[in-house]
């Protein structure tokens, strides 16, 4: 490969600088031992230094090329290069000397320690200039006062000290690290890479009043969720921009620094209890096999980005939305490139005929099913459609799966599913019972059911945070209405645990843990976006609560769920279904969806069955 000529000319001006340095070297030893004086020096030495100096310059050149003295990066050189440097400088001098001294060349021995001390110091102390200047600067740089952003740090411990020397040193930062907050108050007083620790979080709100702070950056990976919400409530109180490094359990496999720090969500001001899952059920499940996933939605992707992140042998996306399957396929593609096998299929689920070709020729070893239709109301007013995706769509991929030799197949159900409330709720419960009637099948097949999360699409975040990106207003439900306050990456990683830990036929609930107020959760989106857009917004009470969520009917008892090794997972007590009685059910549902019965009769009519096979189902001792 052809060097670029900007390389070409560093390098001859670094030669040229160690031409100049050893002949400087060699002629200030000789001054020295003889008293500053050019007429002192004995000609037999002068001459000596002078005719050996062709062949001292031209051997040490050709060694340092060798020893590839020209290909430090002069900016980040460290302890361990400034040593080698030592030695090569050392070895080439050495050998020049020996060589010249056998020539005939006659030199004092003080002259010749003289002259390594000189070339060392020239040699080496010239190549660690631009190493100490890039070490300096950025105190000269703070001494200047001229910045972009004034930043106050939170926290000093290990992942502050990284964070506050990346502030400090890097050239492309226009930014001024002002001062320290931690809780520790053995640091009060102290200094973090010469910038003062000056309290606790208490000292937040004055601090960026006093210092003029525009930027927050919070790096306290470590604090439990309660802390880390309480401090972030605090800064985001002050009005500034605040950015924050994930929590430790976020932050798993990476290390902290500023590449690492986003800027500050409103799950991250909630004081959540962090989800813990064994990881090492998951790999065990995802190692090696080929997966497909079903649905490239809020979840589906989830799940495509966890799964891949284990090394499948091959991962497959099936969508009928395709602009759901492009934006995870290109965002996999930039993240792995060719280390993932990784293929799109666009198909709906319920087209038989193509779920049976696509099974038979992929011939996948775990399914993950996330394509129902889920939005509460648009299913209630079109609930022939629904049927017909979440219920037959269903069905045909489970008969498809065994077939086609899947081992584990895992159906993403609704919580709805455990009241049978509304259109969605009786689907999913109907495809439960599917797959309980299906024990003797060749598949391992389970259902996980899933409530909303805080950060899915059309979840009542999304929607408070999509008013206001639009400006305003922003309409909250009117009484106590309340959200999940997991996270969608929480929740694949109890999903993909379920799915590797369920028995056959099990129906598994995942507990969404804390829920947040709807107007808390709207007043903490709107002043973080007030930051974010510079405008005002005003909240305005809703006329009724919104249709269709999971308040709108007491939950599910849980006496009746069992535990099990993760205490985010619950499990109901096992039923075998009459499968006679599920295929005669398929069958009317099917004659009724053909002479397009009413919407009202359709419910009923599912209600019913529903209804009458959980009742006729029969508990299986676990």
């Amino acid at each position: 490969m052809e060097k670029k000529p900007s390389l070409v000319l560093k390098t001859l001006f670094i030669v040229l600088f160690d031409v100049i340095g050893i002949i400087l070297a060699g002629g200030i030893a000789l001054l020295v031992r003889f008293d500053f004086s050019i007429d002192a020096v004995p000609d037999v030495y002068l001459e000596g230094w002078y005719h050996f100096l062709p062949l001292k310059l031209g051997v040490t050149i050709v060694l340092f090329f060798l020893l590839h003295m020209y290909h430090f990066v002069w900016r980040t050189i460290g302890m361990r290069d400034v040593l080698y440097m030592v030695l090569c400088t050392t070895f080439a001098f050495t050998q020049t000397t020996l060589a010249s001294i056998y020539l005939g060349n006659r030199q004092l021995y003080n002259v010749i320690f003289m002259q390594l001390v000189f070339e060392l110091f020239i040699l080496v102390g010239g190549r660690c200039l631009l190493r100490f200047w890039e070490a300096l600067r950025p105190t000269l740089r703070r001494m200047s006062g001229e910045y972009d952003q004034r930043i106050l740090l939170v926290g000093a411990g290990e992942a502050g000290r990284v964070i506050a020397h990346e502030l400090l040193s890097s050239r492309k930062i226009n930014a001024k690290l002002c001062a320290v907050v931690d809780d520790n108050a053995n640091k009060w007083g102290k200094y973090l890479d010469g910038v003062p620790i000056i309290g606790g979080r208490g000292a937040i709100p004055s601090a960026v009043t006093e210092r003029n702070i525009t930027q927050i950056i919070v790096a306290i990976p470590s604090a439990s969720p309660q802390q880390r919400s309480d401090i972030l409530n605090i800064c985001n109180a002050t009005g500034v921009r605040t950015r924050a490094l994930p929590s430790v359990l976020q932050l798993v496999g990476g290390d902290a620094s500023l590449s690492n720090v986003r800027d500050v969500q409103v799950e991250d001001l909630l004081a959540r209890a962090p989800v813990r899952f064994h990881a090492a059920a998951v790999d065990g499940l995802l190692r090696g096999r080929s997966v497909m996933v079903m649905g490239g939605g809020s979840i589906g992707s989830e799940l495509c980005r966890q799964i891949a992140a284990r090394e499948p042998k091959s991962l497959c996306i099936v969508d009928i939305y395709e602009n759901n399957a492009y934006d995870i396929q290109q965002e996999l593609r930039r993240v792995y490139g060719d280390k993932l096998s990784l293929r799109v299929e666009i198909a709906s689920i319920r087209d038989k005929a193509r779920m049976d070709a696509l099974f038979e020729s992929l011939r996948p070893e775990i399914v993950f099913h996330t394509a129902a239709h889920k939005h509460v109301q648009l299913m209630e007013e079109s609930p022939s459609e629904a049927i017909k995706n979440n219920i037959f769509g269903v069905y045909h991929v489970i008969r498809a799966a065994e077939k086609s030799g899947v081992g584990r197949f895992v159906m993403v159900s609704a919580d709805l599913a455990g009241r049978c409330e509304g259109v969605v709720g009786l689907t999913a419960r109907f495809c439960e019972l599917v797959l309980q009637s299906r024990l003797g099948g060749a598949a391992e097949c389970c259902a996980v059911r899933l409530g909303d999360t805080i950060d899915s699409r059309d979840s009542p975040a999304w929607q408070l945070r999509r008013q206001i990106e639009e400006g305003g207003p922003v309409t909250v439900p009117a009484g106590d209405e309340t959200c999940s306050a997991m996270t969608l990456s929480d929740a694949a990683q109890l999903i993909l645990e379920a799915g590797a830990t369920a028995r056959r036929g099990q129906v598994l609930v995942l507990d969404m843990g804390e829920r947040v107020r709807l107007t808390d959760l709207a007043e903490k989106l709107a002043d973080i976006s007030e930051r974010e857009l510079g405008g005002e917004l005003r909240l305005e009470p809703a006329q009724a609560p919104r249709a269709g969520t999971a308040d709108a009917a007491p939950p599910e008892s849980r006496e009746e769920l069992l535990k099990t090794e993760n205490e985010r997972i619950l499990a109901e007590p096992m039923r075998r279904v009459d499968a006679r009685r599920i295929a005669s059910d398929l069958k009317q549902l099917d004659r009724a969806l053909a002479v397009k019965t009413e919407d009202g009769a359709l419910i009923e009519l599912l209600r019913g069955m529903v209804s009458e096979a959980v009742s006729t189902a029969e508990k299986i001792d676990p």
